[in-house]
């Protein structure tokens, strides 16, 4: 299903307009892996925090409110983006549901996306871009804790 209005609602840098927050997505976006990287250029001068989930994934579940927390925390000067992975739609949205956070989630059943960021291997994998587009590292398993997360966000994520 098309989603075109939470796609351009979504792709936000993580702020509204008002340089609020944006508000909670539940929606996932389609598009593939040409939505994920035009989203990804137009956060260039921000670095970016690329998070692949999957509702049937423990460890996602697990550090997803982290990653709200920092999203949050890090409003406007770190973008932060989903991607659900070999995932089906119906359970990616019951998740969303009970997990919402602040930055769009794209949808990647195949993990082509993933693929191009070298994020397919293990769920959940983390990407980190820098602010000039170039990817800095990759975390292949789950966050144990916020403050790990927030210490490679402040590693890598520059």
């Amino acid at each position: 299903m098309a989603l075109c209005a939470a796609l351009l609602a979504g792709c936000s840098s993580g702020d509204g307009d008002d340089g609020q927050p944006a508000p909670k997505s539940t929606q996932l976006l389609d598009g593939g892996k040409p939505a994920f990287e035009k989203r990804v250029r137009e956060a260039k001068g921000k670095p970016v925090v690329v998070n692949k989930w999957a509702s049937w994934c423990p460890p996602c579940r697990a550090e997803f409110p982290f990653f709200e927390s920092q999203s949050k925390k890090r409003a406007g000067e770190v973008v932060f983006l989903g991607l659900d992975a070999e995932d089906n739609d119906s359970d990616a949205a019951k998740f969303l549901e009970e997990y919402p956070v602040d930055f769009p989630s794209f949808k990647d059943p195949n993990s082509e996306i993933a693929a191009s960021i070298d994020a397919a291997v293990s769920f959940p994998t983390t990407v980190f871009i820098d602010s000039k587009g170039k990817q800095s590292y990759v975390r292949q398993g789950g966050y144990s804790s916020e403050q790990k997360l927030a210490e490679d966000i402040e590693r890598y994520a520059r």
